[in-house]
């Protein structure tokens, strides 16, 4: 197939994915970043489960292609994943394994090199639009890979909305700022998280400074900052031990300021968001209540 008839094809499943996305209401938001190492998916994975606590119905889609290890983030086997479903062996709902059985699940990738073969087209065609079936999901995270490849370009041009992760360090914002600038293709606002930050004085001058030097090169694109993540032992901690921060430390600093995080964008996408009061335990209380 020429480039032209990719392209061509491309315009037009991203305009049927977002046709049945209207319809149904699922957000498919990418999770991004110029570079490895800043966070990525540890946020992402966070993000996830603390949307789900918040009373939305979520999966995380694992889209680092070829280094895909969201399963071992949440601790948990896959049996069969993206490859599987790819080669047509199983269905999306196969490979789906459910973190919490009543609103959080992941899709998981495959960490070989054998699914580099797969275009970003392809993939589109099978498991995006494939996932709109899902019940009543509310958001779909996309935790792609770090860079602007192929399979990445894909997955950000797609997506509905994109949160762009980076850090302190100048190479870090570098290799965001290429990310955003091929982001503004067909995206006229984009979210930024920055990680391990000393204070939010400190992420708010970064932050300030960034997106300065965005409008003056990209004037028709939007950076909305939802806001930073201190740098916090726990959060390694949890990674070693397969866990995730915001569940076994929810009220440590990156678990409050994520959860803050989650709220913005929430808030931001016209989602109805718990009450604060609500919002940690309200599962627990739905259920309890169920029992009476």
């Amino acid at each position: 197939m020429s480039l032209g008839n990719q392209a061509h094809k491309l315009e037009e499943l991203i305009l049927e994915n977002e046709r049945l996305r209207n319809e149904k209401g699922t957000k498919f938001i990418a999770v991004t970043s110029g570079k490895g190492g800043v966070g990525k998916s540890t946020i992402c994975s966070n993000l996830s489960y603390i949307l789900y606590k918040l009373g939305f119905k979520v999966a995380i889609f694992d889209a680092d292609i070829g280094l895909a290890n969201l399963d071992i983030i949440f601790g948990v086997k896959s049996e069969k994943n993206l490859l599987h479903a790819l080669k047509g062996e199983c269905s999306l709902r196969d490979i789906i394994i459910p973190i919490e059985s009543d609103g959080l699940f992941l899709i998981p990738g495959e960490s070989g090199a054998e699914i580099l073969k797969y275009s970003g087209e392809l993939m589109f065609d099978r498991i995006i639009e494939d996932s709109i079936l899902l019940d009543d999901l509310d958001f779909v995270l996309v935790d792609t890979g770090a860079g602007i490849g192929e399979h990445t370009q894909s997955f950000l041009e797609a997506c509905d909305e994109v949160i762009v992760v980076t850090m302190t360090d100048p190479a870090a914002l570098t290799d965001a700022y290429a990310t955003i600038k091929i982001c503004s293709r067909n995206k006229d606002r984009l979210f930024v998280v920055i990680n391990m930050v000393k204070n939010s004085k400190e992420a708010q001058a970064i932050f300030d400074k960034f997106n300065k030097v965005a409008r003056e090169h990209i004037d028709t694109l939007e950076l909305d900052f939802l806001g930073a993540l201190s740098y916090d032992g726990i959060v390694t901690k949890a990674t070693k031990g397969r866990k995730l921060f915001a569940s076994i430390s929810p009220f440590s600093t990156p678990s409050v300021e994520l959860e803050e995080i989650a709220r913005h964008l929430a808030q931001k996408l016209e989602r109805k968001v718990l009450p604060k009061e609500d919002g940690r335990f309200g599962r627990f209380f739905e259920k309890i209540l169920k029992q009476f």
